[in-house]
């Protein structure tokens, strides 16, 4: 029996649409093209880093992000907030909670994710990340840390994602009941292969409830 429900993050939680878009301004490129290259590297088992990387030759991360925070401070830029929480989010969070269920976020998320997270004052147990805890998925370590958080048993756990290699697959081999969400190019995509016959698939976060509980 579910009596817990963790969350990635990243178009689970969060649409990632005007994350990308403001990249592309950045890098110089369509927006379209931008969104493009993210989908062609989720349909081919490419990081996403190499979209960044394909858009801009040579780009090194580690300098472009905080060079881009220097010249716009007050700005997003690859960060999120509350306008990019899906629909869904709010109402199945609380409906989960209304049935007994605890509620945990905790995706691979750099440590200014989780104060965004908690500014939205969501229906939440808690809220972590993988740069707070050191460890990343898919390693096991970090399904460890969520049975740790949890308090419960990995079977009483449910953990949902958009991503087969990244979230819900490894949830399953550690024992939790694997959930993924049919949004984002990884979803969608990911939604199509045999692999997910291992999972429940939903469309809507608001099928949890029934599904769950």
């Amino acid at each position: 029996m579910v009596r817990a429900v963790v969350f990635d993050v990243g178009e689970t939680l969060i649409d990632e649409t005007r994350i990308f878009s403001r990249w592309a301004d950045r890098l110089g490129v369509p927006r379209g093209t931008f969104l493009g290259l993210i989908g062609a590297c989720a349909a081919t088992d490419r990081p996403l880093s190499d979209a960044f990387r394909i858009a801009r030759p040579g780009i090194d991360l580690d300098v472009e992000i905080p060079r881009w925070a220097a010249e716009d401070p007050h700005g997003l830029r690859e960060n999120f907030d509350v306008d990019d929480l899906y629909p869904d989010v709010r109402p199945a969070l609380a409906a989960l909670r209304d049935v007994g269920l605890a509620v945990v976020v905790a995706g691979n998320q750099p440590p200014q994710a989780r104060a965004a997270l908690e500014a939205m004052d969501l229906p939440v147990d808690a809220i972590r990340t993988s740069d707070e805890w050191g460890v990343e998925k898919p390693d096991p370590a970090f399904f460890a840390r969520v049975a740790d958080l949890t308090g419960l048993a990995p079977s009483d756990t449910a953990y949902v994602g958009d991503r087969l290699d990244n979230d819900v697959l490894p949830a399953a081999d550690a024992g939790m009941r694997p959930v993924l969400i049919r949004r984002g190019p990884w979803g969608f995509l990911h939604a199509e292969r045999p692999e997910a016959a291992r999972t429940d698939v939903v469309d809507s976060l608001l099928e949890l409830p029934a599904l769950l509980a």
